[in-house]
């Protein structure tokens, strides 16, 4: 139920809530607020990277609460939810949604999860957008998930609490914590680490739109939601935080230049030392090619005999020629410019060398067509697959010899540490997290400038030692043998948390 009135300033804030529980235990809970989550809803890398650091907290000790739309594909993982609660009503500016929380009927020893219900917002073919377009009320939807969930948090985790937002489509969590606080007309100073995992997308909307969204200019100043006269929630998210962290240390310095920055770099030079770089890490019971049972054969860095096996079952999942002495070579990403299909587009090597290559991935249809027809010119060599599923990308990594990153920019990556793992040096640009965890000529072939000719010196050195058997086995079991999992990442975190902590006793 949906109701839309004419309500004073006031009355928008103080509208009823439901009382704290009573009993609060002295433990600081970690808050998750994410549009996505794996396995329940996710479009790219976001949704795997706020899952296994949730579960590493979980695992760790911690106490941790992640919200989450209520989207289709939540039900579908996860058809046993209960409710929380009866309906209520959250307020966004004059708009008042009726809204319920579910949880997991039969829970995990992992983090809870609490999903929000608003099936007007929610309820859609996408995530973000459909058909190609982004849903024209994105501000309504995620303003009104970031006020749920600090209702939710004040309702369902007793005790104190440290909220942790992630990218724009949350970075309103820290906006309305300052303006009107987790109780009536307070302002809070509870501690907030806002993750920022793609700053290429910022959400960017009219400024017309904030008095809609309940954001009057004696609460947020102007200044600190404005981008060249119109609304930018992410910027609204860096100026409300106590910590910033984005998702490797090289992109925490990219972010800070003109170059780097997508328009905020004033912002992010503005956070000073509460702008923290923090590596992703990855699953390694799910990401382990010695106990992996989606891959065809099983192998260890001892004993690599199956990779051989996994290569020859994936050429012929693809229809590619039967040939162990040619490289083959993988990319697996979504679909888009950012993940460099310009520059694959015009390689030399791509389109003529003695080379095989899969594309995995789906995205922009202009990006779809071309590979396809590239695909077409060289049947047998060159293969595209635009229905991506889980279990495809474990079979397509553990047969590849190379896995191809040639990104624009890459914030962290995590397909760059799966395929290391796997045994496949990694042809990749030297931005972000691809300089952070691939090491050049010792697990991968790295390239500086943004264009044809640098990747194809890179495929031509990863080719040469291709050739060379006996260095290349050993380039393989270097890069098996990097450890990529969040035990070097979660300490990280905690000092963020720390810091955070601190700075909000300061402010209060």
């Amino acid at each position: 139920m949906t109701t839309k009135r004419a309500a004073s300033k006031k009355e928008s804030i103080d509208a009823p809530r439901p009382r704290r529980a009573r009993a609060a235990p002295s433990k600081r809970a970690i808050v998750h607020v994410t549009a996505e989550y794996f396995p329940y809803a996710r479009t790219g890398g976001l949704a795997e990277a706020v899952a296994g650091l949730a579960n590493f907290q979980a695992s760790a000790g911690e106490r941790v609460v992640v919200f989450v739309p209520l989207y289709p594909s939540v039900r579908q993982s996860a058809p046993d939810l209960r409710p929380l609660s009866d309906p209520q009503v959250v307020v966004v500016g004059e708009l008042f949604e009726e809204v319920r929380f579910f949880g997991e009927a039969t829970p995990g020893a992992g983090p809870r999860l609490i999903f929000i219900d608003a099936p007007r917002f929610f309820a859609r073919e996408g995530l973000y957008g459909d058909h190609g377009s982004d849903y024209p009320d994105n501000h309504r939807r995620f303003a009104l998930f970031a006020r749920a969930a600090l209702d939710g948090a004040r309702q369902f985790v007793p005790g104190p609490i440290l909220l942790h937002a992630h990218d724009w489509h949350s970075a309103f969590v820290p906006v309305y914590l300052r303006a009107y606080g987790l109780a009536a007309e307070q302002t809070d100073r509870t501690p907030v680490v806002l993750s920022v995992h793609n700053a290429g997308y910022q959400g960017h909307f009219p400024l017309e739109v904030t008095e809609e969204l309940g954001l009057m200019w004696d609460r947020v100043p102007l200044d600190q939601l404005e981008w060249y006269g119109r609304l930018n929630m992410l910027k609204g998210g860096l100026a409300a935080c106590d910590v910033a962290v984005t998702v490797s240390p090289t992109h925490a310095d990219e972010l800070r230049t003109v170059e780097g920055g997508f328009g905020l770099d004033d912002s992010f030079r503005a956070l000073g030392p509460r702008l923290v770089g923090v590596c992703n890490g990855i699953d390694t019971v799910s990401w382990d090619p010695e106990v992996d049972p989606e891959i065809t054969a099983r192998y260890s860095r001892t004993d690599l005999a199956g990779k051989s096996a996994c290569k020859g079952a994936l050429q012929r999942t693809f229809g590619l020629s039967q040939r162990p002495d040619v490289p083959l070579i993988v990319m697996s990403a979504r679909v888009v410019k950012q993940k460099g299909f310009d520059i694959v587009l015009r390689s030399k090597r791509v389109r003529n060398a003695d080379l095989q290559f899969v594309f995995l991935g789906m995205g922009d249809p202009w990006y779809h067509a071309a590979l396809s027809e590239l695909a077409a010119t060289r049947p047998g060599e060159i293969a595209v697959e635009f229905g991506f599923t889980d279990a495809l990308e474990h079979r397509l990594i553990a047969g590849a010899d190379l896995v191809l990153m040639p990104s624009l920019y890459e914030p962290c990556g995590l397909t760059q540490m799966r395929a290391q793992r796997y045994g496949a040096p990694v042809i990749a640009r030297v931005v972000g997290g691809l300089r952070d965890t691939i090491e050049d000529g010792e697990t991968g072939f790295m390239f500086e400038n943004f264009d044809e000719a640098a990747l194809d010196e890179a495929i031509d050195r990863a080719v040469a030692r291709f050739a060379d058997r006996a260095a290349w086995t050993r380039m393989m079991r270097r890069a098996m043998s990097r450890d990529f999992g969040w035990t070097k990442a979660g300490p990280m975190y905690a000092r963020a948390y720390r810091d955070a902590e601190r700075l909000a006793n300061a402010a209060g």
